[in-house]
């Protein structure tokens, strides 16, 4: 670990000055120097492990947005576009009025995606290049790279349709990549994530025991995840099977207890940097009860939780500047960053595969499992069993409980309303401005106009 610590001083501003300076516009790069890349920094185990880790470093960078949880990320954006968040100000996001020319789109969607797609295909070569890593490292750091891949052509293919596949530091082909068609996009995801779930190991003794890297049960759950948007019910089913019956993954009996550090339903976590805890406490907890949350929930998601249910207890908060009341998430409870880090980032937990593997089981006909696992949420939350009887029952039962399980993680409403052809149905009655055209966001107008192959979406 010291020698990890020593190469990182060094190797990581290295790694990142090569990687930020070639994909400032994915599509105007200036070529990699590529051997400096897999000569100085792919000499050893140390130093490629550092290489990766400054990926999650960039992750969790406040200044990047994407999926830390800051008040650009795709979780609040997506939030602000569907039914869960409204704005302390006017946003574009939640008026559906965004152009192509947006700052935030590019800068905290689009760019940052893209950045990680290039980190991790530098990676990928590097680690090809170098025969100084040994078998182990060498296998783990691939599945890693490959996995974030995987993990930013999820989000961008769901929030911009048809995206370019960039799979090579490449000048020449990255900067006028094509649009590729949603199912060769989906086909990429996939063969990453199997490539990772047979490269990565089984626990985390990698990572210190610590869940802030990749593991296989992290390949399998975002393949569950993956499958799911796909409809292939089977794979869905086999996937979320394996993280379930994985001994090291628990629903927690304490609500309270779910998004700390490691927590045991914890798959995968995003460790801060630069700061103690998380952004999402930073962003979602009022600095004083006389302030009105930058994001707060939506009545139509209060008015989802049932009676008796835990879950607004423990994870709404709620406070009453100027005799209003406005309520916000608070999943994520430590706002103070001076006190010792106790919160991780969520990327993916163990509650999701429940609901996932639900929904395929009923997708199947298999109702009676599908109920099995749909009451495994709802009784942890302090909910009896679901009074849901048909398919289409379940199925709709399914939804409501990954609307009040799932809401401000992951822009799993969001996505849940587009993958479900709910989206219109669901929007056009509340929201003014609502075009369907508005389930993509634009392509930015910057990278259009960088690369002449980039076509516009619809609308826009």
């Amino acid at each position: 670990m010291k020698d990890q610590q020593k190469y990182g001083l060094w190797v990581l501003p290295l790694l990142l000055m090569v990687v930020f300076f070639a994909c400032s516009d994915f599509v105007d790069i200036e070529p990699p120097r590529n051997e400096i890349i897999r000569e100085t920094v792919f000499t050893d185990d140390a130093s490629a492990t550092s290489a990766v880790m400054g990926i999650y470093s960039e992750m969790a960078n406040p200044n990047n947005g994407f999926i830390n949880g800051t008040s650009s990320s795709v979780y609040v954006l997506c939030g602000f576009s569907g039914d869960e968040f409204i704005p302390n100000s006017t946003n574009v996001f939640f008026n559906n009025t965004i152009l192509a020319d947006n700052a935030t789109v590019l800068n905290f969607l689009w760019k940052p995606a893209y950045s990680y797609i290039y980190y991790s295909n530098a990676v990928l070569e590097g680690i090809k290049g170098s025969t100084s890593l040994s078998e182990e490292v060498q296998r783990q750091l691939e599945g890693e790279a490959k996995v974030v891949r995987a993990l930013s052509y999820f989000y961008l293919v769901n929030l911009f349709g048809d995206v370019p596949i960039i799979t090579t530091t490449n000048f020449e082909i990255n900067r006028v990549a094509p649009k590729n068609p949603i199912a060769q996009v989906y086909q990429q995801i996939i063969s990453d994530l199997q490539d990772a779930k047979e490269l990565l190991a089984v626990d985390y003794s990698f990572s210190n025991g610590e869940r802030v890297r990749p593991n296989q049960a992290v390949a399998a759950a975002l393949l569950a995840r993956v499958y799911l948007f796909t409809e292939n019910w089977g794979d869905v089913e086999s996937q979320a099977t394996l993280v379930i019956n994985d001994e090291k993954y628990h629903l927690s009996s304490d609500l309270s207890k779910v998004f700390l550090a490691n927590s045991e339903e914890a798959i995968w976590q995003l460790k801060p940097v630069n700061i103690n805890n998380t952004l999402e406490a930073q962003y979602f907890v009022p600095s004083s009860g006389t302030n009105i949350p930058f994001a707060s929930l939506t009545e139509s998601l209060l008015n989802a939780f049932e009676e008796g249910d835990m879950r607004p207890v423990d994870w709404v908060g709620d406070v009453t500047p100027n005799m209003e009341t406005f309520y916000f998430p608070f999943k994520y409870k430590i706002r103070d960053t001076s006190v010792p880090t106790s919160e991780y980032s969520m990327i993916c937990r163990l509650a999701e595969q429940y609901l996932i593997r639900a929904e395929a089981r009923a997708r199947q006909g298999n109702l009676t499992g599908a109920l099995e696992d749909i009451n495994r949420i709802r009784n942890r939350a302090g909910l009896g069993e679901s009074s849901a009887n048909t398919q289409e029952e379940i199925l709709d039962a399914i939804m409501q409980e990954r609307r009040v399980e799932l809401f401000s993680e992951g822009a799993h409403r969001w996505l849940d309303l587009k993958r479900t052809n709910r989206i219109d149905e669901v929007l056009v009655p509340i929201k003014p401005d609502w075009q369907p055209t508005d389930a993509f966001y634009p392509i930015p107008q910057k990278e259009r106009e960088a690369n002449p192959s980039l076509t516009q979406n619809e609308g826009y």
